[in-house]
């Protein structure tokens, strides 16, 4: 894909497996709606991602996170509301509570069994779950509430990466000013950096976003 001339070369690196991927799960398999409610749990590159890209869509989103850090991000973008994970004890009853019976997408941006089950259950009748979070290890196999699913007939969809095919829409909103994805880029770090910045992603980032690896010339 050719890059728009407007688009830094730091803001594109986060394109293809951050923000393209929220991009589809939440405009293409998610089919999001003006006026609709928008949970999304897990706010990293991916989940502020699709944050942004709903509420350029004209939805309403409630971010849920364990960090407070990347909750601020998710407020500052415009997020209606925002639920600490760590410290609320049902948060699908949350969600359902602040959306006002459920929310119509909701979206699995990290990947565990417990996030996919809360994100199922804080669905509204007919809504639509999307997991985006890759399920690994014990979480490959997740049981999901079924019963729920059946009752409220609701849709579970998966969603991996965006087709290059795709791009075109996506980097006209980008050009348009209607998408910033430079506004989640939280940091740049240089070559010599990475090693430690790989090593700390299993524990609390310092900044809220994505990490960018630039070469030392860039900096």
């Amino acid at each position: 894909m050719r890059l728009p001339d407007e688009l830094d070369f730091a803001t594109a690196a986060g394109l293809g497996c951050r923000f393209a991927t929220a991009h589809r799960a939440v405009v293409g398999q998610g089919r999001v709606k003006e006026g609709e409610w928008v949970a999304v749990h897990g706010c990293g590159g991916v989940g502020l991602s699709a944050v942004m890209i709903a509420l350029a869509a004209g939805a309403n989103v409630v971010a849920i996170d364990v960090s407070e850090r990347a909750l601020a991000v998710a407020h500052e973008l415009g997020a209606a509301a925002t639920v600490t994970s760590s410290t609320v004890a049902d948060v699908a009853a949350r969600v359902v509570e602040l959306t006002d019976g459920g929310a119509h997408l909701s979206i699995d941006a990290l990947g565990s069994a417990s996030i996919a089950v809360n994100s199922i259950n804080g669905l509204r009748k007919r809504g639509r779950h999307v997991q985006v979070g890759l399920m690994v290890g014990t979480d490959a196999q997740t049981p999901v509430p079924m019963d729920r699913v059946i009752a409220r007939e609701l849709e579970i969809l998966g969603s991996h990466g965006m087709a290059a095919r795709d791009y075109g829409a996506m980097l006209a909103d980008i050009t348009s000013g209607r998408l910033s994805p430079a506004r989640l880029v939280g940091r740049t770090i240089t070559l010599d950096e990475a090693p430690a910045a790989l090593m700390a992603m299993d524990g609390p980032q310092p900044v809220a976003g994505m990490t960018v690896i630039l070469p030392a010339a860039s900096q």
